[in-house]
């Protein structure tokens, strides 16, 4: 079940479009798990190996990097943002409602 689970969110993440963001109960949401954003972080967490699964556009409900500390090199995830016309202060998405993008 568990894998079943985060191939569903691996299917949302992988739509997120270029320069934008959503968060981990939106994700939940969108799958029909509303109350499941930890698992949804789970399933971010074991997505490194998927090169077409771009958990770097997945953040908390504040716009808050809160998954940074899981991605080689300590600001890679904020590097991957700002390449994509993100602007990152302090660990937080600057202009977060303008980067959200609802499932």
């Amino acid at each position: 079940m568990k894998n079943d689970f985060f191939e569903r969110v691996y299917q949302i993440v992988r739509q997120i479009p270029e320069g934008r963001v959503t968060s981990y109960g939106a994700i939940a949401k969108a799958i029909g798990a509303a109350r499941s954003a930890r698992m949804v972080g789970y399933a971010m967490n074991a997505s490194h190996d998927l090169e077409d699964v771009p958990a770097h556009r997945v953040v908390n409900r504040n716009g808050v990097l809160t998954g940074k500390h899981h991605f080689d090199g300590s600001n890679l995830m904020q590097q991957l943002l700002e390449n994509e016309g993100i602007k990152v202060v302090n660990n937080q998405i600057v202009d977060f409602k303008k980067h959200y993008w609802e499932p």
